[in-house]
């Protein structure tokens, strides 16, 4: 199981890379790996101004259908649009070329209440 110790990670199995006020989101390796063969994914929300644990879009993956939630208040950004044709680089490739979305935290206070590494393995075990 791959949880990086540089990153935060949410209850609902995101993974948060914060530079400044930006934040690149993803599932995690836990979360590909329960979903199965991801298929195809969804966000609809560039653009759009959301709060701490708003649906921002889903993930298909064969078994069954889930939603994502922002881990951070904030601006969808960027919709990673590699995803389109290749949803499968979140299975392959959780934490580099399998990222979501890319967002401005409206509210930095809320990073701290995110996961670390430890706390993450905690909730997965």
């Amino acid at each position: 199981m791959n949880i990086p110790q540089d990153l935060k990670y949410t209850q609902d199995h995101e993974w948060v890379r914060i530079e400044g006020d930006e934040a690149t989101v993803g599932i995690t390796d836990f979360a590909q790996g329960e979903l199965g063969d991801i298929v195809y994914i969804e966000v609809e929300t560039v653009g759009e101004s959301l709060d701490k644990e708003a649906v921002f879009g889903t993930v298909e993956a064969v078994k069954t259908v889930s939603d994502l939630f922002l881990p951070l208040s904030g601006e969808i950004k960027v919709f990673n649009e590699e995803l389109e044709d290749s949803p499968e680089l979140v299975n392959d490739d959780p934490y580099d070329q399998g990222w979501i979305i890319k967002m401005k935290i409206s509210d930095l206070s809320q990073i701290e209440a995110l996961l670390t590494h430890e706390g993450y393995q905690a909730v997965i075990s």
